[in-house]
């Protein structure tokens, strides 16, 4: 008697499910593989290499049986691939340039030729900006989607911006055709306060730490830099902040203050003598030579004629006065 329509189905069903029993299961979640058959001990009582609940060992509870193939997590496989350190620690730029440090921004030296040798054509340089405290915490993003924008600072403590290409890093000189020095500079960004990846204005003092990133096209990292020492902004004060009394002072300063208002006071004092010599005339006037009166006969000197005897010495001969006989005024 033949079986009816679809019974062969069913029984060819059956047995795969009682087949797939027989294999040790994994739990989701899980990856395993199966042990080559060659390595396996062939157990009393069961085919050689075949894995099996037959085997005559005596289990525990919670106890797998030999052989049976370990478990290994999902997160093994998942796991980031260990970033490559470049013994490079950035800093702040080495040239003498007002405000490289101001209240809001900070410039730094340019990493070139920091990733020569570990970074591709296609290859992109960010800079992680965290604060100090944060720094430690800081997870390397996997993809371009994990990359954090600067408003995640003031919530997660740290943000990634100023994305380079290694055509803008050469190794070239840096002042060759070039009209200054080369820096980037940290904050500087004013008109971009909440796009993605933008270079804004620090919000306060910090202090900050900083480090380089390199990313491949698709956003996972290839490599790193060591992350830099703590940079402190500037802060300004209020006038009412500022401490003028005179016990703050130092002793070199209290001394240089004295020296100048002593020499002050001399010059001062100076000043007056010669203004005291000098006008002196208009203060007490000087006496009048004393007058000869009318009418009386007291003097210095007498003369009995118009010219003076110095002058009297010098006349020719015949002309002394009171000898030369009066004019004639007969023919």
């Amino acid at each position: 008697m033949g079986l009816p329509r679809g019974q062969p189905l069913l029984g060819l069903h059956m047995l795969l499910m009682a087949l797939n029993c027989l294999r040790p299961s994994l739990s989701l979640g899980e990856w395993g593989s199966w042990m080559d058959a060659s390595s396996q001990t062939q157990g009393a009582g069961g085919p050689a290499g075949v894995i099996g609940p037959w085997a005559p060992t005596r289990l525990r509870l919670g106890e797998a049986a030999p052989g049976t193939p370990k478990p290994v997590s999902v997160a093994h496989f998942l796991s980031p691939v260990a970033t490559e350190l470049v013994p490079y620690t950035p800093q702040i730029t080495a040239w003498d340039l007002e405000g490289k440090v101001t209240a809001t921004t900070f410039s730094l030296e340019q990493p070139r030729c920091v990733f020569d040798g570990h970074a591709s054509a296609s290859d992109t340089v960010w800079l992680v900006v965290a604060f100090s405290n944060a720094s430690r915490s800081f997870q390397n993003p996997e993809t371009l989607a994990d990359i954090p924008a600067s408003p995640q600072l003031l919530t997660d403590g740290h943000y990634m911006t100023l994305p380079l290409s290694l055509d803008r890093l050469p190794c070239d000189d840096p002042l060759v055709g070039s009209g200054g020095a080369p820096v980037l500079r940290v904050g500087h960004d004013h008109g971009c306060h909440q796009r993605p990846f933008c270079n804004a204005p620090l919000p306060g003092p910090g202090p900050y730490r900083v480090k380089f990133l390199l990313m491949d096209a698709g956003g996972s990292p290839r490599a790193e830099t060591k992350w830099s020492d703590p940079i402190t902004l500037h802060q300004g004060k209020t006038p009412g902040s500022i401490d003028t009394w005179p016990g703050r002072r130092s002793g070199s300063m209290i001394i240089i203050t004295s020296i100048l208002s002593s020499l002050t006071g001399l010059l001062l004092l100076a000043f007056l003598a010669a203004s005291t010599a000098r006008f002196s005339s208009l203060w007490w006037p000087e006496e009048a030579p004393e007058q000869l009166r009318i009418g009386s006969f007291m003097g210095k000197r007498y003369m009995t004629h118009h010219i003076p005897p110095s002058e009297a010495a010098t006349l020719p001969v015949g002309c002394e006065p009171g000898q030369d006989p009066l004019p004639s005024l007969s023919p």
